[in-house]
C-alpha cells in the first residue's frame, strides 16, 4: 500500500518590495534566500512593476504567530536582517520601493491583485527614485568636558567650589548645543543644493543610539541624485569641521526605505 503524499504545508505571501523588472534580476534572485530560509521571486516575472516574494509558513507568519514573534528579539533581528538583504540585492541591480517587514497577503493571486490595483501609483514612485540612493544624517553632542579646577579663594567651601564647577560645565554642554544648532542650519541649507528629499526622523535614545557617551540631536535621511553623492557626503561632513563638541555621521548609500510611502 503507497504512502499519500505529504498535503504542502499552508502558506503566505511575503512581499519585500517593489521594483522595476531588468534583464537577468530574476536569476540573481534565484540565487537568494529570504525569510525564514524561503526562495525569493518576482510577483510577476515581467511587466512595468513587479512584488519580490517569498511563500513563507502561514503557521510562523499569521497574526497570532507574528504577535509572539514581536516579542521575540531574536526573531526580530533575524527577520530584519533576511528582509533587508533581499532588499539591498534588489537595490544594487535596479531601482526598488522597499515594504515594510512582514508585509503579507493571504496568497500569491491576493499579491498580484494589490499589484496592479497600484501599479500606476507604485511606476510613478519607482520613477522619482530612480537614480537615487538613501543617505542619513546624525549629529551627536559630545558630553561637555569637565573644567580644570581653579584655584579657589581660601574662604571659599567645597560646596561652593563644586557648584561653580557644574555651572561651568552646564554652561559648556549649552555651547555644545549651540554648535549643534548651527550645523543643523548649515546642513539644511547645503541640502537644498544636493538633495531631492528630506525625511526626519525621531533622535536615537537608548539601545538605539550609537554612543553611551553621546546624545543623538539629528536624524535625518535624505534622498540624493547619484551624480550629487560625493559632493553631499563632503559638505555635510565639513559642516562641523570649525564646531567643537559635536560629530556629524553620514550614512549610506541605502535603498531609500525612508522614501517609500508616496
Amino acid at each position: 500500500m503507497n504512502d499519500a503524499p505529504a498535503t504542502p504545508a499552508p502558506t503566505l505571501t511575503y512581499v519585500y518590495a517593489v521594483s522595476a523588472p531588468v534583464p537577468a534580476l530574476g536569476e540573481v534572485l534565484a540565487a537568494l534566500k529570504g525569510v525564514a530560509g524561503t526562495p525569493v521571486t518576482l510577483l510577476p516575472p515581467s511587466g512595468p512593476v513587479s512584488f519580490t516574494v517569498s511563500d513563507v509558513p502561514r503557521a510562523d507568519f499569521d497574526e497570532e504567530a507574528l504577535k509572539a514573534h514581536f516579542e521575540d528579539l531574536r526573531w526580530l533581528e533575524d527577520t530584519a536582517r533576511a528582509h533587508h538583504r533581499v532588499i539591498e540585492v534588489l537595490a544594487s541591480h535596479t531601482t526598488v520601493l522597499p515594504l515594510r517587514m512582514a508585509t503579507l497577503y493571504q496568497d500569491s493571486a491576493s499579491a498580484l491583485d494589490a499589484l496592479r490595483a497600484q501599479s500606476g501609483a507604485f511606476a510613478a514612485q519607482l520613477a522619482r527614485l530612480s537614480g537615487h540612493a538613501e543617505y542619513g544624517v546624525k549629529i551627536y553632542v559630545r558630553p561637555a568636558d569637565r573644567p580644570a579646577a581653579e584655584p579657589a579663594p581660601a574662604a571659599a567651601s567645597p560646596g561652593k567650589a563644586y557648584l561653580a564647577a557644574r555651572r561651568a560645565q552646564h554652561h559648556a554642554h549649552e555651547d555644545h548645543y549651540r554648535q549643534a544648532q548651527l550645523a543643523t542650519e548649515r546642513i539644511a541649507d547645503l541640502a537644498r543644493r544636493h538633495t531631492a528629499g528630506l525625511v526626519r526622523h525621531p533622535a536615537q535614545s537608548g539601545p538605539l543610539a550609537a554612543s553611551a557617551t553621546e546624545e543623538n540631536v539629528l536624524n535625518d535621511a535624505y534622498l540624493v541624485a547619484d551624480p550629487q553623492a560625493d559632493a553631499f557626503r563632503a559638505a555635510v561632513t565639513g559642516a562641523a569641521q570649525d564646531l567643537p563638541g559635536i560629530r556629524i555621521e553620514v550614512t549610506g548609500p541605502w535603498a531609500p526605505y525612508s522614501f517609500a510611502a508616496p
